[in-house]
């Protein structure tokens, strides 16, 4: 897919923008940004898009007019974007990794570079460790410590995307292999199966009676920067994503056991695999085989686990978390499903951050089939947002209400923010605007280096309100970009439990907050769960499946999700 480079380009020009610091680029900065946001969440490929549709299919995306929309073609054509490449010579500058870092943005990064010569991250890593930046005016140890802790993180996930990246981009080349008609069938395996939050790399399995022809297929795809090994049934190559693609033809007889095999996960595989040998069988990616290797199985993989005594489990669920175990006692639990979502209780409109108006975001979630969503923009506090006001929140909800009127009987909208957790614990609205929403979403935003306690403290006093509903992305984390603020978990449950405050799992690709592991530790508690998108403009409700995969992750069946319940009983729960 193209979305990755032309998305990073726009925030490049942004960036680079910003450096330039000349109020007549304030308009045009935005305009970079919104687009680069509307691509980046596209999970279609914007190349195909124009391939089918040309300029004006990309003139239809939110955000993107004709100027940006002949930017994207130009890309499309010739590999490259000229106003980019130009203030990249004013800018020699990795901007995209320097300012993913904490405590780094784009006046910053060129006070590195003018002052230390800092480019890369690679320059960045010598000047810490060589004491340079707390020498820098401004500066000082806490600063030089707090870039060593964001190279670190940084360097921890180097070879990883995150799923938003890695799935569209499988099902990109599912697509492309599936319209050569040389193949018949072809699904993703590994860890994007798993819903993994990262991945390393991307598994494709494919039947095919001409795998030679599907191998040059694939070999030449557009989104493929090199090959690194073809063979006739197995190829290799290397993605413009950053991450490899293995693609293998397998034959019909074995695609089951080759599909429980290169799921994984390797400690889920290596307990199966353990109690095949311990009832007489030996697995591999070939098949289940009995004594003197009579094949027993290897069409299907339910019926693989069923001759070994076990349940089939989801693939999101094989981690080797216990999941063997209760398929052993056929006590698998029923896990929330895709299609059980009812509703998204966490978005934003064009008021304050979101990209798109409130009727724009009521027409997409029409047609995502929901029955309800919630408007919730930030508040006052949260000045680099555009926060909303008393005053400003109580204008818009007029608008609101005649919005439902029109729409009664086709979907609902709630009323609602994502209002700030304060330091001190108090809510960034007062008692009766808050009283006066459907929804509230209480979240951190600021001062998130606090003491674990501090931090507990702040957010239990939130909720110990009772005018918060759900707790927005508890941790605040960016995978592969920002560690989590430090909480107790159990605590937080436990005071979410008391409060009936709903934990939130945050879809948005970067967040998946909270994460599998503590949503299973979370669900110990008598909470519910609320699995929103987060969504800033309307392509973005697509993100729902990467929540609803992080909680299939966490073993969470759809009795425990606040927004998998109609409306009429989610009223009752809200209030």
């Amino acid at each position: 897919m193209m979305n990755k480079r032309v998305a990073e380009m726009f925030n490049g020009i942004a960036l680079m923008l910003q450096v330039k610091n000349e109020n007549g680029f304030k308009f045009e900065i935005r305009a970079y940004q919104r687009a680069a946001l509307t691509v980046d969440s596209l999970q279609q490929d914007v190349g195909e898009i124009y391939a089918k549709q040309g300029l004006k299919g990309l003139m239809d995306l939110p955000g993107i007019g004709v100027g940006l929309a002949k930017k994207i073609e130009e890309f499309a054509k010739t590999g490259s974007m000229k106003k980019y490449d130009e203030l990249k010579k004013e800018y020699p500058i990795d901007f995209k990794t320097l300012t993913a870092i904490e405590g780094i943005g784009p006046k910053t990064a060129i006070r590195l570079y003018s002052e230390l010569g800092v480019k890369n991250l690679d320059d960045l890593k010598t000047a810490v460790e060589s004491g340079s930046i707390r020498k820098l005016s401004g500066f000082g140890v806490k600063s030089e410590q707090d870039m060593k802790e964001g190279i670190s993180l940084m360097e921890s996930s180097k070879g990883r995307i995150t799923l938003g990246e890695a799935l569209p981009e499988a099902e990109g080349i599912i697509k492309m292999l599936l319209d050569t008609g040389f193949v018949e069938k072809a699904i993703i395996s590994g860890s994007t199966r798993r819903m993994r939050e990262t991945v390393g790399d991307i598994d494709i399995l494919a039947i095919s009676n001409r795998p030679e022809k599907v191998m040059g297929a694939f070999a030449n795809f557009n989104g493929v920067s090199s090959i690194i090994v073809k063979g006739p049934t197995k190829t290799t190559v290397w993605l413009d994503i950053g991450i490899g693609c293995d693609l293998r033809v397998i034959e019909p007889k074995s695609f089951g056991a080759a599909l429980q095999y290169f799921t994984g996960s390797k400690n889920h595989n290596i307990k199966v695999r353990t109690i095949a040998i311990k009832k007489g069988f030996k697995l591999n990616e070939y098949g289940l085989f009995g004594k003197n290797g009579v094949l027993v199985s290897s069409l299907d993989e339910e019926i693989i686990y069923r001759r070994l005594g076990m349940q089939w489990m989801p693939p999101e669920m094989r981690e080797d978390r216990g999941e063997v175990e209760l398929a052993r006692k056929n006590m698998i639990p029923e896990l929330v499903d895709y299609g059980d979502i009812l509703g998204d209780l966490h978005t934003h409109t064009k008021e304050t951050d979101g990209m798109d108006t409130i009727d724009e975001m009521a027409g997409a979630a029409i047609k995502k089939g929901l029955e309800y969503f919630a408007a919730t923009n930030h508040t006052k506090s949260l000045k680099i947002a555009k926060g909303m006001s008393e005053t400003q929140f109580a204008k818009f909800f007029k608008k609101i209400d005649a919005l439902n009127i029109e729409l009664e009987g086709i979907i609902r909208i709630l009323k609602g923010a994502e209002v700030d957790i304060l330091k001190d614990g108090s809510l960034d609205l007062d008692r009766k605007t808050l009283n006066s929403m459907d929804c509230v979403v209480g979240a951190v935003h600021s001062n998130t280096n606090m003491s674990e306690k501090e931090m507990t403290d702040r957010i239990s006093k939130a909720m110990d309100s009772g005018l918060m509903d759900i707790l927005a992305h508890p941790t605040g984390r960016l995978i592969n970009e920002r560690e989590g603020y430090r909480i107790d978990l159990d605590r937080i449950a436990e005071c979410a439990e008391r409060n009936r405050v709903a934990l939130e799992i945050n879809s948005y690709p970067k967040r998946l907050d909270l994460n599998d592991t503590d949503i299973m530790r979370a669900s110990k508690y008598k909470v519910m769960f609320a699995i929103n998108t987060d969504a800033h403009n309307t392509d973005q409700f697509s993100f729902m499946r990467y929540g609803v995969g992080t909680a299939r992750r966490g073993w969470l069946g759809k009795d425990r999700i606040l927004n998998a319940l109609p409306m009429d009983k989610l009223e009752k729960a809200l209030a």
